[in-house]
């Protein structure tokens, strides 16, 4: 079995399989596995644990870190069992992982850093949560902003992002991606320094 070093570090992009969700607001987190992929020159990717698997080594300067980066096929809801079985196979812990994903009580655009916590009504990470048996898993929330007027929930996460919102979040998936990479040498205590507002740190 192989097995990861002690500095391996785990990517997880939450999001839905398939071209008809691809540019839905609840994606973001897919967008962004897929830029790091690119940037990282990543290998990949291939079928594994139920979802796509990306093998990197991340340069910056003189160090380097092997970081995998995991996009689940099983839908959203049901996101843990992809990162859990990814976690045994390399013996890794629930610490080596970050979790980006969207989030609804944030505007487009914000980013913020958490260490732990609950999973905030979000589907996919409470699901997460529940398969390590932990909430002691760092992840990169990514504002998508709320529903309009009584729009519900499911329907506004699997729209897509108006044309002002679209040019934003674009650049938002940039920052993102450079958070994760922060994140990958310096860990989540210094991520959270660096991109959440001091409203976010009270």
């Amino acid at each position: 079995m192989e097995t990861a070093t002690a500095s391996t570090r785990f990517v997880v992009g939450l999001g839905n399989p398939g071209e008809q969700y691809a540019r839905t607001r609840h994606n973001v987190g897919f967008r962004v596995a897929a830029r790091l992929a690119k940037l990282w020159q990543a290998s990949g990717p291939r079928n594994a644990f139920g979802g796509l698997l990306y093998d990197a080594t991340v340069f910056r300067g003189r160090a380097a870190r092997r970081a995998m980066l995991l996009t689940p096929m099983t839908y959203m809801n049901r996101s843990g069992q992809a990162v859990r079985e990814m976690l045994t196979f390399y013996k890794a812990a629930a610490t080596d992982v970050l979790v980006v994903l969207d989030d609804m009580a944030l505007p487009p655009g914000r980013l913020r850093a958490r260490a732990e916590g609950s999973a905030g009504g979000h589907n996919g990470l409470d699901d997460v949560l529940a398969a390590l048996g932990t909430q002691q898993v760092s992840r990169l929330r990514i504002g998508i902003g709320s529903p309009p007027g009584r729009m519900d929930a499911a329907d506004f996460v699997l729209s897509c992002f108006t044309e002002r919102e679209a040019a934003e979040i674009d650049v938002t998936v940039e920052q993102a991606a450079s958070a994760v990479e922060d994140w990958v040498f310096d860990g989540i205590e210094r991520m959270m320094e660096k991109y959440n507002r001091k409203e976010d740190s009270a």
